[in-house]
């Protein structure tokens, strides 16, 4: 199981993200996030990512941390 200081947030970069956690391009995609291969995901946070797209960024990140936990 994920430790607490693993645990992604929505203030995370989704570049970073992406690069830590390779699986998690899969939920994005599934939640309609569709930033992973885009060259703002460099500086933009899954917060910023979803509120520019109408995603729930608190149901994306639950639903991050949940696949990380089974990892």
């Amino acid at each position: 199981m994920a430790s607490k200081k693993d645990n992604i947030t929505k203030d995370m970069l989704i570049g970073e993200l992406i690069k830590k956690y390779p699986t998690s391009v899969e939920i994005m995609l599934e939640h309609g996030l569709h930033c992973v291969g885009c060259h703002v995901a460099t500086w933009e946070t899954l917060d910023q990512g979803c509120s520019g797209h109408g995603i729930d960024v608190n149901g994306l990140v639950n639903d991050l941390n949940k696949k990380l936990e089974r990892a």
